[in-house]
Order: structure tokens, then sequence, then C-alpha cells
């Protein structure tokens, strides 16, 4: 099969009956086919733009069709997802040719009997925006959180979480951000190669890159640049896929050679090997994680960057008594929703409620009392996680200083490309540092 719209079709089906993520169906639909580069952009801009854009496009559909989308056929809303996401978002592609190949979708997949009403639509969207009556932008919202929401595609939850912390001009500015392609870092590896060298083998495949400031490891692609394996450098372990906002978790963190350092939720390794880049490979690296799939991933990662002082253990990291009172320094990068990290995870948006995000934070503040005691006196502990909700991040912090009064936040001594709080903590807002959205902070005992 090599048409790249049924491609897009069957994975985002498996999305909406079978409730997969889109990266994985996008896997498994790419293993069925055989199609070019040019094509599997397609396909992947498709798939992930439908995902996000899940809520403006129901709402054109409920203001041009006489049945809402929720009361459309399951699959025949994913056709009409995948015809206004071209018209409406890629401007590449000829409004004709959208439509053409939406109607050809329907009549492939069951619906020709609705063909007709599929082009209708099409084309009534197509007349309303050559007249600047776009539903998206004419429409009468009851609220600012509504209008961000449905121009935006986000729950409203989430909207007013974020107003409520930066207000409603930065809550529209991050809402775009998120809806952008994500930016690709790579973290040099120093006992390897060096940031020159690396700058010099991409500049010879034309790829262009550029360095960001106050983290001397990161290298941010630009442009299009194919298999991350086909680069240069990969396989000799040069460098690794890294987000510039989980780099600067580690030097925060700050691990030298000959410590022992902990941590607590390993897999799938960037902050590991990161730790063990900065150790000089020296000293030890304790890398729990409860997931053996995730550590799998994790020892490739290590063997490809060859790296000697990682030692991987299997396991809940609260449940290894043999840790306590061991660690130099302690990274808890915990397990949370990802909420800094949307533009990466097309359907996280929707994926999470407020209710399992207080269960979140429940389990975040149980890590954290552990990892706590597997620091020496004197040692370090850094908490971070890749999310922007306060429930996460400062509460589960200021809950556990409530309850532990001899550790204290150690505010950063290091240059940061981001300003810390007053408190000492390190809040990262995409579309302020142009990065992953993540929060740090460092704590020391007494």
């Amino acid at each position: 099969m090599q048409n790249p719209r049924q491609i897009a079709f069957l994975a985002l089906r498996e999305v909406h009956r079978r409730g997969a993520f889109a990266d994985a169906a996008l896997d498994r639909a790419f293993g069925n086919s055989q199609l070019n580069a040019l094509d599997r952009r397609l396909v992947t801009e498709l798939v992930y733009g439908s995902v996000r854009r899940m809520r403006s496009i129901d709402f054109i559909i409920d203001k041009l069709a006489t049945k809402k989308s929720s009361q459309q056929p399951p699959e025949l809303r994913t056709i009409l997802h995948l015809g206004l996401y071209q018209l409406e978002y890629l401007n590449q592609i000829p409004p004709s040719a959208a439509v053409n190949t939406t109607v050809q979708l329907a009549k492939e997949n069951g619906f020709s009997g609705l063909s007709s009403f599929v082009n209708g639509l099409l084309r009534q969207y197509i007349r309303l925006t050559d007249n600047d009556l776009n539903p998206l932008t004419v429409s009468n919202y009851k609220s600012t959180v509504e209008r961000l929401g449905i121009m935006h595609s986000f729950p409203e939850w989430l909207v007013k979480m974020w107003i409520e912390q930066i207000g409603e001009t930065e809550t529209e500015q991050l809402c775009e951000w998120f809806n952008q392609s994500p930016t690709i870092d790579l973290r040099i590896n120093p006992l390897k190669s060096s940031i020159c060298q690396i700058e010099a083998a991409f500049k010879s495949h034309k790829i262009s890159t550029s360095r960001l400031p106050n983290l001397p490891q990161a290298l941010r692609l630009n442009g299009s640049i194919g298999a991350i394996q086909n680069l240069p450098g990969y396989s000799e372990g040069w460098w690794t896929i890294q987000d510039s906002s989980a780099q600067l978790v580690t030097h925060l963190l700050g691990p030298q050679p000959g410590e022992t350092i902990i941590d607590a939720c390993a897999a799938p390794g960037g902050k590991t090997t990161h730790s063990a880049e900065l150790m000089q490979d020296t000293g030890t690296i304790h890398a729990c994680d409860k997931t053996a799939s995730r550590l799998k991933k994790l020892k490739e990662n290590a063997d490809r960057l060859q790296m000697k002082s990682i030692k991987i253990h299997t396991g809940d990291s609260r449940h290894f008594p043999e840790f306590v009172n061991l660690a130099d320094r302690v990274l808890l990068d915990a397990p949370c929703s990802g909420l800094g990290t949307l533009h990466r995870r097309a359907d996280a948006r929707w994926r999470h409620t407020p209710e399992n995000i207080q269960q979140q934070s429940q389990l975040q503040s149980e890590l954290l009392a552990n990892a706590a005691t597997f620091v020496k006196p004197g040692g370090v502990l850094v908490y971070a996680t890749c999310t922007i909700h306060p429930l996460e991040n400062e509460t589960v912090i200021r809950s556990f200083l409530n309850s532990n009064p001899h550790w204290q936040i150690e505010p950063p001594t290091i240059d940061l490309p981001v300003q810390p709080s007053p408190e000492g903590w390190v809040k990262v807002w995409p579309h302020r540092h142009h990065m992953d959205g993540f929060f740090m902070v460092r704590l020391k005992q007494d």
C-alpha cells in the first residue's frame, strides 16, 4: 500500500477506535508500507496534525454539517479530519487536491454513498474561507478560555490553568508554540567528539546547526534531516538526541568524576548518559527503572556512547533499601503528565484530566520522599519533571520541604539560559525559552 493519505487514515483510525498512541499507530502503519521520505513526512504531518487539531476541526464540522462531529460515523469523521486539516493548516497542498483525495478516501473506505456530502462540506469550507468567513475566526465565543481552546485545539481545563499562571496573551503564545513541529537538539558526547568536529561533519552533509547559549554540549538541528541513524557520528557515539531543557537538568545536578550517583527513574537514559559524560565515565551511576523495555533502550544508548560507569537496576526505586545513604547525588526525573512537551506528544493534551494529574502528584511525592533517603549527609538531590503543571512541581516541592525541615532549596550557581524563580527553582516555559517545558530544583540537606 503506497497511498500516503490511506496510510494516515489507517493510523488515525487506530488512534480513534482503539485509543492507540499516535506515534505507535504511525510506526505500525509505516511498517506495512514502503513510502519514500517525502510521503512519510506527509503521513506524519497528517496524523500528528489531525490529532493535535482535533477540537478545532470538530468545531468546523459542527458549524457546517447537519449532524455534529460526535454524531458522524467515526471513520467518516476521521476522513473529514484529514480533509479539513489539509485545507486549514497545510498551505502547500492545493485545495482541489485536498478535496479530491478526501472524497476518494471516502469511496475507498465504505462511504461511497456519502462522498457527495464530503465533497460538499469541504467545498463549503473553501467558499467560507475565501470570503473571510472561516468559522474558527468569525464565531462568537462565550469566553476567552473557549476561544483559545477551540482556535488552538486544547481542552479548556488546560487553557484555564495556563491563564491563571501566565495570563491570556502568553497563554495564546504557549498554545501557538505547542502546535508547531518540534525542533531536534543534540547533546555532544565530549568523551568521543567535540562540538566543532560535529558542526563540521553536519555542514559537510549540508545540515544546518546552531549552538544554544549556556549549554556547552547542545546543538540544534535546523530544517529536515532524514533518518537519525544515518546522520554523521551516530554509530560512533559522538552525540545523542536530547532536548536542551533536559540537558539543563543534569547540569543542575552537577555530577563530578568518581562520585556515586543514583538516577531513580532513569529510562530511556538521556540524563543517565549525560551524567556519565560529565563524570568522564568514572565513578558509578545506579540507573533504576521499573520498565524493562525502557531500560533496554537505556542500555542501547549507553553501549552506543560507550559508557562503562552505568549499572542498570530493574524495579521501582521505592524498593531498593540498599541505596539508603549511598549517593553523593540523586536525580529524580519523576514520571509526569508531560504537559511541557505537548508539541512532541500529539495526543497527550487529550489523554490527561485534572483527576489523573492529582494521582500523578501523589506518586511524585512518594518517589521524592523515598529518593531523599538515598542521599548521603550533605549530598544533593535534583527533582525534575517535563510538565508545567504546578500540582506536579511547586506543590510537590513545598509539601516535601514542609515535611522535611532539614532539607532546603539550593539556588543554581551556574549560568543558565533560564532565570531561576525567587524560591530557587527553575521553570522552563516553552514559548519564552524555545525549548521543552520543564521544572527542576536542586535540594540539599542541612
